[in-house]
């Protein structure tokens, strides 16, 4: 099965996020990721972490672990996601697809329900936080990037982010803010459609032949 992540990101981002710096990060969103599984009582929720759960969230859902190239949880697993297509009414990946990572998005998006929100939490390039996790080799990117990216695996993204985690001090931060700031991470979010993003050209109707006069 193939990596989720290119050779070397995985472990460096699951060993900085255990580190103080990288636990206030996860403390600071854990009212953002509460608030988005939480929004589609109706259908379970997925949630991916770079670590172990570290706080109760309520709902039906499925909370899966990042350590190396695979998940843990229930299941073990890497991709393809062995998860029925559009089963899942919101989905959180919490610092848990790199830059240059296709699979995992896009196998999220497939397990996305229709009208369902995927919400991606990753670490904010321009933060003076970064220097927390530099030698850690991990890569980060901007919004335009990763909405990019939201399009590519077939979501709508929003138009604004939502910056969390503290901007220096390693102390959580509960709040949020619109756009990233000098947060340490933001928060973007994308929709699945119930139509396509892309309009779909109407097919051309045939000519009726006109009715022959009555005798």
């Amino acid at each position: 099965m193939p990596a989720i992540f290119p050779t070397g990101q995985p472990d460096a981002a699951s060993d900085w996020f255990a580190t103080p710096a990288g636990r206030a990060v996860l403390a600071s969103e854990q009212a953002l990721v509460s608030e988005a599984l939480g929004a589609h009582p109706g259908l379970p929720w997925l949630w991916v972490s770079p670590g172990e759960q570290r706080h109760a969230v309520g709902g039906r859902g499925l909370h899966l672990a990042r350590r190396g190239v695979h998940l843990h949880g229930p299941v073990r697993c890497a991709c393809p996601l062995p998860l029925p297509s559009e089963a899942f009414g919101a989905i959180v990946l919490q610092h848990v697809v790199g830059v240059r990572d296709e699979a995992l998005l896009e196998e999220a998006a497939r397990v996305l329900a229709p009208g369902g929100h995927l919400w991606l939490l990753v670490l904010n390039p321009l933060t003076p936080y970064r220097w927390r996790w530099r030698g850690h080799r991990i890569t980060s990117a901007e919004p335009l990037t990763w909405r990019r990216r939201l399009r590519e695996a077939g979501l709508a993204p929003d138009a604004v982010s939502r910056g969390v985690g503290p901007s220096w001090r390693e102390v959580p931060a509960g709040d949020s803010q619109d756009g990233p700031g000098l947060r340490a991470a933001y928060a973007l979010r994308g929709q699945k459609r119930h139509l396509p993003l892309t309009p779909v050209r109407r097919a051309r109707a045939l000519p009726v032949p006109a009715a022959a006069p009555a005798v």
